[in-house]
């Protein structure tokens, strides 16, 4: 499965969240966390490869980059679990306002083409999700 760097979309949004940092990063990097909004399921495996499983299908990916409670990078791997070039890749980043101390979850979702209207629905409703539990 190759894909051109031409086919790829980097889709980035920030979405406020009331929520502490220390509340909400487990939740961007544990497959528990993880598991109960951003995919039906979310494990590691005995590689420290992450798989998140989104209609019965398995996704496998690295997480290539973390600073505790800031932020979280995750990069797909192949089926069989190698590195591709120019992988797709999701970036959580935890952002604290100056001015106003609020807290905001900066996506960056690195894929192939996609309507970005449906993107952008796709991540409003992650979100929702990820805001009713974290109680923000």
């Amino acid at each position: 499965m190759s894909r051109t760097t031409s086919s790829k979309v980097k889709f980035t949004r920030e979405y406020a969240i009331n929520a502490s940092p220390k509340i909400l990063y487990p939740y961007l990097s544990t497959p528990a966390g993880l598991g109960r909004w951003f995919s039906e399921k979310a494990t590691v495996e005995p590689d420290n490869t992450f798989n998140f499983i989104w209609d019965k299908t398995d996704h496998f990916a690295e997480m290539s980059n973390h600073r505790t409670n800031r932020s979280v990078r995750f990069i797909f791997l192949d089926d069989d679990k190698n590195h591709v070039p120019d992988a797709d890749y999701i970036d959580f980043t935890i952002e604290t306002s100056e001015l106003t101390g609020e807290q905001f979850l900066r996506i960056t979702d690195y894929s192939a083409d996609q309507d970005e209207e449906e993107m952008e629905e796709l991540w409003s409703n992650l979100i929702q999700s990820l805001r009713e539990i974290v109680g923000g």
